[in-house]
């Protein structure tokens, strides 16, 4: 089988998997999916994916601490799992990072900047790609990211331009929720787009409009497993082996083959994460 697909942000470490793990390994070896990003959210799940890229030859870790685990987070703890991606050759990313708004109950707005921009700044400092998580948090989350020199001329000089001519600041917006014209901005800004699950929804009227507003050059699928389950999947435990549904979609949405999209998009992952292929 032709492995034609990358899911680009995947959490495959997760507890979800763990009791058909065998199982859920040969599932993937088996699918045209060729490679699999798995995505640390808190210093401990960044170390589950430094782990799961050792053993498996498709998958790829990021780094980084989510906004809801910021709490109690401290600088020293912080630098020792970043630095994992200056001494682990599989690691390419500094991710999941950002910012989320919609629960009361977690770390503040306030705390959540501070640790968003000193992850910004130290992926900025090591030109590592960066992944992004942005929940109801549009305009703080960009404002950090200009604030931080993600999109500086210098960043977008330590990295080749995109096939379309565009900068590349190596910015990815994983599992986009905002509009097509915030879209437009953030690769006018030299970023990249992810789509995943929700694109697939029926009444994913934004995301839909995103896919038909991005060029495809600017375009990377997901499945954020074992999240939001793409139909016909949805309501079940979403598989990095279910991004082939994205894909399908984004080819609906294109007006181009099913080949086409997961190509295109698996030569825009390896790109944005540097990985030769």
């Amino acid at each position: 089988m032709e492995k034609i697909l990358f899911d680009s942000h995947a959490h495959i470490s997760d507890e979800a998997f763990e009791d058909e793990k065998d199982a859920f390994i040969e599932e993937i070896r088996a699918s045209q999916l060729k490679y699999c990003m798995d995505i640390g959210s808190s210093v401990k799940t960044s170390m589950d994916c430094i782990e799961s890229a050792r053993k498996y030859d498709f998958c790829y870790a990021a780094v980084g601490v989510h906004p809801s685990e910021v709490e109690g987070l401290t600088e020293s703890v912080l630098d020792g799992c970043l630095e994992s991606y200056i001494t682990e050759p599989k690691v390419v990313a500094v991710g999941e990072i950002g910012l989320d708004y919609h629960y009361d109950d977690g770390p503040s707005r306030e705390e959540q900047i501070y640790w968003f921009e000193r992850q910004i700044k130290w992926a900025v400092d090591h030109d590592a790609p960066i992944a992004i998580h942005s929940r109801e948090a549009d305009e703080d989350t960009m404002a950090c990211l200009k604030r931080c020199g993600a999109f500086s001329k210098k960043r977008a000089a330590a990295f080749p331009k995109k096939p379309s001519g565009g900068d590349d600041c190596r910015v990815l917006l994983h599992c986009f929720s905002g509009s097509a014209e915030l879209a437009r901005q953030y690769v006018k800004l030299g970023a990249t787009i992810s789509l995943a699950g929700p694109v697939t929804f029926k009444n994913a009227r934004k995301a839909v409009e995103v896919a038909e507003a991005v060029d495809m050059d600017d375009l990377l699928i997901e499945t954020d497993s074992p999240y939001m389950a793409p139909v016909p999947m949805r309501g079940k435990v979403n598989k990095p082996v279910y991004v082939e549904y994205v894909a399908r979609k984004i080819a609906e949405i294109k007006g181009i083959s099913y080949e086409e999209a997961a190509r295109k998009s698996l030569a825009n992952a390896c790109r944005f994460y540097g990985i030769e292929d």
